[in-house]
């Protein structure tokens, strides 16, 4: 039985199809209304010469169903499924940018991190637009619950802390009696009702801690419950007038030109544009605006945004009235879904149009994107307190444990500063042990910079995966500098690991310009590193060999290499060039060396 005959004896009902291929992969999965009429339509002549679907049904071997009760749960079906098989015939949601969420973690004394990435087994609040609110709350939670967000092992006790104790802004778990368990599980418990918004009740705990400091006569500890209690109060009025005050209104335009797709999705909350999210697609050749945007926006809403009170669209599509119904469901108040044709509301929407055309120009026509753009990219990407100004890289070099050097590599205000770089010899590992060779030039580099008093760069960046970035973390933290932002980048995935979020990897894809300035950085550390690795290995064969000649001692080679530069260079110069660098003495010890045997062969005989 073939497809089209398959197709015929679907049930009538609502529910999700899914069309496999020969292996039983899922190749698309669909919601409709009524099974067989969808589902027999894929057949009709005029939807077979459509490229995609000519080509899906090409590829399907079967048609698997599954009933549901209505169209509105056909379509919440339809997205879990999307999301578990990721089918390619289907809009996939991709993106550069995804919105911060604060994760509070579950270990014996939980700390507070901005992370893009959710990974089962903590706690996550969000998500937060603009980007930087989610930094700017894990700050106030520093400073007004000292729960912190250092990437320092709490599991052992340290001899003393680090910087943020002193200024206020960590309890100290991480030394003896600095804290106590009940007072970090309270700072805790505290810091997870002002993240659930839960400020009222906070509010109320905080007060009655400040009126039973009062009581035991701790009238430092009541005052400063005291400005909390207020600053807490403060913050859940500004919620209470954000709420009261304007609609919110998400709008999303999209600008395709198969198979390339670029969508913008602007937010307006109170009147006013807060944030803009791009994304991309290179594989759409059977482009649909009504259906891309339908998929699009499920996917958006089931599981990842804040669900405003009114989206605008720049296309129309079938399944309007049920996506309402269901983000209206999950949102627990009513959301409406436009497209605008006049006035202010369809100015904006052109606005956002323009904006996703640029965003197409930029990103598959290369055009450059503006300096202060990719900064603020890397600053959210990454997770770092601020864009970045300087960046500081390294790279080990060796063959097979010979000869091993590092090099360290510069990249200030956008661009590689060369007269900052740096090269190290390894001199106290043995054998082939790249992590101990990071550790050592870690530690050297950045003690001069404590003693010298010099200021730490926006990012410590090493070459290699997350051994490499252990070894370079354990040196920072023994130097007292575990709040150093770090990361590294592994050379075959173009994984990015940034310390403290190892479990959430960062995967760029390869149009981004934060991975185009991390290749370039760490690609310019390789070559500088390979160069002098190269300068050392030729240095060393150049002391050996030379070393055999009686009265040319190490004073000699130094100059022979600075001179000219490799042995080859030596074995082939004339013996004026030798006396320019070494003195006659030396250069007829050298050249005789060379070139005696070629002397000494008869007139006319070849030299073999």
């Amino acid at each position: 039985m073939d497809l089209r005959d398959k197709a015929a004896l679907l049930p009538l009902d609502p529910g999700v199809y899914l069309y496999k291929d020969p292996h039983g992969k899922v190749l698309y999965v669909g919601k409709a209304k009524n099974l067989r009429n969808r589902v027999r339509s894929y057949f009709n002549e005029d939807r077979l010469a459509d490229s995609r679907t000519g080509s899906l049904i090409a590829e399907a071997a079967s048609i698997d169903y599954i009933l549901v009760d209505n169209e509105k749960e056909a379509l919440a079906l339809e997205n879990n499924l999307i999301k578990e098989y990721k089918p390619r015939f289907n809009v996939l949601l991709r993106d550069d940018k995804t919105y911060p969420y604060i994760k509070l973690t579950t270990e014996k004394y939980p700390r507070v991190y901005v992370t893009r990435r959710l990974v089962k087994g903590h706690g996550y609040f969000g998500p937060y637009f603009p980007g930087n609110l989610a930094h700017r709350l894990v700050d106030f939670i520093h400073r007004n619950f000292k729960v912190p967000s250092c990437n320092i092992d709490l599991g052992r006790t340290h001899p003393a802390p680090c910087l943020e104790f002193h200024i206020h802004r960590c309890l100290g778990p991480c030394v003896a009696g600095l804290t106590t368990d009940d007072a970090y599980s309270a700072a805790v418990r505290d810091v997870r009702l002002f993240l659930e918004g839960k400020t009222r009740d906070l509010a109320a705990q905080l007060r009655r801690r400040m009126q039973e400091a009062s009581a035991s006569l701790e009238f430092e500890r009541a005052a400063a419950l005291r400005d909390l209690v207020a600053t807490v109060e403060e913050v859940e009025e500004r919620q209470k007038m954000a709420a009261a005050s304007g609609d919110n209104t998400d709008i999303l335009a999209v600008h395709a030109e198969p198979p390339l797709v670029a969508a913008n999705l602007f937010h307006l909350r109170n009147g006013r544009i807060v944030d803009r999210r791009e994304f991309f697609w290179e594989d759409r050749s059977d482009f649909d605006a009504s259906e891309f945007v339908s998929g699009l926006l499920l996917q958006l809403y089931a599981d990842h945004l804040p669900i405003p009170e009114h989206v605008h669209v720049s296309t129309d599509f079938e399944d309007r009235d049920v996506l309402e119904e269901l983000l209206t469901e999950k949102r627990g108040r009513r959301v409406e879904i436009h497209t605008p044709q006049r006035g202010q509301k369809r100015a904006m929407l052109d606005l956002v149009e323009t904006n996703a055309r640029h965003s197409f120009e930029q990103r598959f026509r290369v055009m450059a994107p503006a300096a202060e753009a990719v900064l603020a990219a890397f600053q959210e990407t990454l997770s770092l307190p601020a864009p970045p100004e300087r960046i500081e890289c390294f790279d080990i070099s060796h063959i097979q444990g010979t000869d091993k050097v590092a090099s360290m590599v510069v990249w200030e205000n956008g661009k590689m500063n060369k007269s900052l770089y740096r090269k190290f010899i390894i001199r106290t590992v043995e054998g082939n042990d790249d992590f101990a060779s990071m550790r050592e030039v870690v530690g050297r580099r950045y003690s001069r910079v404590k003693e010298e008093g010099c200021k730490m760069p926006s990012l410590v960046l090493v070459d290699g995966g997350l051994g490499q970035l252990h070894a370079a973390a354990e040196t920072l933290e023994a130097l007292g500098l575990a709040s150093q932002p770090l990361a590294s980048i592994a050379k075959r995935e173009e994984l990015i690991y940034v310390y403290g979020q190892e479990d959430e990897p960062i995967q760029l894809d390869r149009f981004s310009p934060v991975l185009h300035v991390v290749q370039t950085i760490r690609d310019e550390a390789h070559r500088f590193a390979v160069t002098f690795h190269r300068q050392q290995r030729g240095a060393s064969r150049l002391a050996s060999e030379l070393g055999k000649i009686p009265g040319v001692g190490p004073i000699t080679v130094r100059k022979l290499l600075k001179g000219l530069g490799s042995l080859d260079a030596v074995k082939k110069a004339s013996r004026e060039s030798l006396a320019s660098v070494v003195g006659p003495a030396a250069a007829r010890r050298i050249h005789g060396h060379y070139h005696s045997a070629a002397l000494a062969q008869p007139a006319g005989e070849n030299v073999g």
